[in-house]
């Protein structure tokens, strides 16, 4: 159907058919107070078909995610590795490594433990059995904070929000075994495996499901100094031990303990641990390993919205776009020169402050993205871009995506996710009942529900998404 622009002021730019009901009729299906920009345009029309509320600035969460990966692409390439070294310019004389041995981070957002044994077991086939100096974790890669502006202060020791620090192993992460008491009152037992470097220690307390006190029972963890955590509050009692998950805050600390652990496993002697975080000239590689090329991790990032691997590549774009030790600062404005140099796309009053969609500070407009849209799509034939994106009913965070389901639409739909407290948006393509590809932006923000509506609060956001998404399949 042919569909016609509707101008209401400052009500936004409504979009009706001959069949259609105008915006107002999806937005009636969200909760009071909702907030809705909604864009949808054909693949290489000049203008939407539909622009609701299009320039109206809103928290852009995970969909940031894709406006790094198009940078990353264009000015990166697709081919770009990680790379992990180990290094060292001092003679190597009876087994004796005479100077320091330094190991080079770089920020590769998948390097595993299994790596570093790797390389250490390369410097052993180089009869190396003793460092006399320094063991240098050279983290001059990045630089500043590792936290980014505006990120939740109650989130950090979450993984999902691990700290992007130049030295990451195991994506910073680690999981303890918790075994609430079954006596009321008493502690919970902690169990942390032997092969991570922290301690954890527990007060938490144990309590019956219809304890007074289990009420309000809030769980938190207290990260300190020399990777030491506190379990504090407390948990209703379980049968079973509960699984828990925390990020490392201090990624170089964290690394250079599992460093020294597996030289000593090798037999490797070393001296004192040293830190490095001026930019320097590298010494003789004397081990490396890399991380797979950048669009298979971009693939990752995208279809699981892998945070560590947004906020590295960002802060990667600043060190390389500028010469400079990666910052959130750097990596925000060469995301907006990249896209504006290489792509053509000016983000004018954009705020990016980070890479994937954590911080509170990102502000993002609906056309903007519709432009990024936009340029990926004309460009898919040498980006291969929208492939890496989530596919509706089949892979990734739109795998189970109920509104998509009810609309039955699966493989029709491929889009990046965003989600906030609050916030629930889409950003990507679909291919319509008549064949056609139209990209479209949902952002939809200060979504909430009173305390007796909140059971159905999926129910809600699915009925508003297969509506409209149904339509705009049927309609185009």
């Amino acid at each position: 159907m042919r569909l016609l622009k509707v101008f209401s002021g400052i009500a936004g730019t409504l979009i009706v058919s001959a069949h259609a009901a105008p915006v107002e009729q999806y937005t009636q299906l969200l909760p009071e107070g909702a907030n809705l920009s909604l864009m949808v345009q054909k693949v290489g029309s000049p203008t939407p078909s539909i622009d609701y509320h299009g320039k109206q600035l809103t928290l852009p969460a995970s969909t940031q995610k894709v406006v790094t990966a198009l940078a990353a692409l264009l000015q990166l390439g697709s081919d770009y590795r990680f790379t992990t070294t180990i290094e060292s310019n001092a003679p190597i004389s009876n087994g004796v490594l005479n100077g320091d041995l330094i190991i080079r981070f770089t920020g590769d957002p998948t390097l595993k433990r299994q790596q570093i044994r790797s390389m250490v077991q390369s410097l052993k086939q180089q009869n190396i059995r003793k460092v006399s100096g320094s063991l240098v974790i050279d983290t001059s890669a990045f630089a500043s904070h590792d936290k980014a502006p505006g990120w939740s202060w109650n989130d950090m020791t979450q993984c999902f929000s691990a700290p992007p620090s130049a030295a990451i192993i195991d994506k910073n992460c680690f999981t303890v075994a918790l075994q609430t008491s079954k006596s009321e009152g008493d502690t919970a037992t902690v169990q942390v495996a032997s092969y991570y470097p922290v301690q954890v220690i527990s007060q938490v307390r144990s309590y019956p499901r219809n304890s007074p006190n289990a009420r309000f029972c809030e769980f938190d963890v207290v990260a300190e100094e020399n990777q030491r955590y506190t379990l504090t509050g407390c948990l209703t009692q379980q049968d079973k031990p509960i699984t828990l998950a925390f990020a490392i805050q201090d990624g170089a600390d964290y690394a250079s303990k599992i460093v020294k652990s597996e030289l000593q496993q090798a037999g490797i002697q070393t001296g004192a641990i040293r830190y490095q975080t001026n930019k320097n000239n590298p010494a003789k590689v004397l081990a490396q390993t890399q991380s797979a090329p950048l669009h298979d991790l971009l693939t990752v990032m995208l279809k699981s919205s892998d945070n560590m691997i947004a906020d590295t590549v960002f802060r990667t774009l600043g060190s390389k776009q500028y010469n400079v030790p990666g910052t959130w600062r750097s990596g925000s404005t060469a995301v907006r020169q990249i896209l504006r140099q290489q792509a053509g796309i000016d983000i004018g009053n954009t705020v990016i402050a980070d890479g994937s969609g954590l911080s509170r500070h990102n502000l993002i407009a609906a056309d903007t993205m519709m432009q990024v849209l936009q340029y990926i799509a004309q460009h898919d034939s040498q980006l291969d871009f929208i492939s890496m994106l989530p596919t509706a009913g089949q892979d990734g965070t739109l795998r189970s995506r109920s509104g998509f389901k009810e609309a039955n639409l699966s493989g029709k739909v491929s889009a990046k996710t965003g989600a906030l407290q609050g916030v629930y948006n889409l950003a990507g393509f679909m291919t319509t009942a008549s064949g056609e590809k139209v990209a479209f932006v949902q952002f939809l923000s200060s979504y909430a529900m009173s305390p007796n509506e909140r059971s159905s609060r999926k129910t809600t956001l699915a009925n508003f998404e297969s509506q409209l998404y149904r339509d705009l399949y049927n309609n185009n």
